[in-house]
This record gives structure tokens, C-alpha cells and sequence, in this order.
């Protein structure tokens, strides 16, 4: 059942205070999937919101997040339940090193977000969880 037109790019977006950490899911995406997609980096939950309005608004469906929860400003499960109250059809994982159990329990609830996998990840659970995200499995 696919509706995506030729034309219509898909998209993934990363966004880790972190530049080796975005290079390296970059990399892990790209060995996985290929060009299958457009690959989105952001280095802040302020720079991402912008570059999935400019995305969305040059027709790019933004598929999938994947977010890390502590950054400066805007921690991850705020800027996915912003996300998710703005575009409700993108899906999310956050990879996280600091495990708060309440910002997990809200962001799963208040966020839909489809796994919260610890870093470093482990690279067959994060694909495996990609796939299920992008209906690739």
C-alpha cells in the first residue's frame, strides 16, 4: 500500500548536541537504507523545529526522529511532544545516555514515540526499530 509519489521524498531527521554522535546514526542510516531516504541532522531541538518546517514546507515527509533527550535548551521529550502536537503522522525514537523514567513515561504517552533505547545503542535494536517506524520490516 504505498501512496508515496515519485517525486515525494522521505526523510529522517537525527538531532544530537553531539556532531560525532549525528555522523555516526548518519552512518548507520545510510548502510541500512541507502538513498532510500534524506537524511536530516539537527544539533539542537530549536535548530530541528526549524529544519522540519522548512522540510515539511518544501513538501518532504519527515518520517521518523530520532532525538537524544538531554541538550541545552529544549530536552528531547519536550521537543518530541511539541513535534507530535504539530505533526502527528512523524514518528519517533530517542536515544538517550540519562535515563529519567518520568520524561519516558511522558514522551511514550504524550508523544507516541515508538522506543527509548539507551546509548550507546545497541545497532540491530535501533535498526530493528527503525524499520517498524518506516514500515520497512
Amino acid at each position: 500500500m504505498e501512496t508515496q509519489t515519485e517525486t515525494e521524498q522521505s526523510a529522517i531527521l537525527c538531532v544530537d548536541d553531539e556532531p560525532i554522535i549525528l555522523i555516526a546514526l548518519k552512518e548507520e542510516l545510510k548502510k541500512q537504507f541507502g538513498s532510500e531516504f534524506q537524511y536530516e541532522v539537527a544539533l539542537s531541538a530549536n535548530e530541528a523545529l526549524s529544519v522540519i518546517d522548512e522540510l515539511v514546507s518544501t513538501g518532504v515527509n519527515v518520517i521518523l526522529i530520532l532525538s537524544d533527550w538531554l541538550m541545552p535548551g529544549l530536552k528531547g521529550d519536550e521537543f518530541l511532544i511539541t513535534i507530535h502536537k504539530k505533526y502527528p503522522n512523524i514518528r519517533s525514537i530517542m536515544i538517550t545516555g540519562h535515563v529519567d523514567e518520568a520524561a519516558i513515561e511522558r514522551v511514550k504517552k504524550e508523544a507516541g514515540t515508538y522506543a527509548v533505547l539507551p546509548k550507546p545503542w545497541d545497532s540491530k535494536q535501533l535498526m530493528d526499530a527503525v524499520k517498524v517506524c518506516c514500515n520497512k520490516n
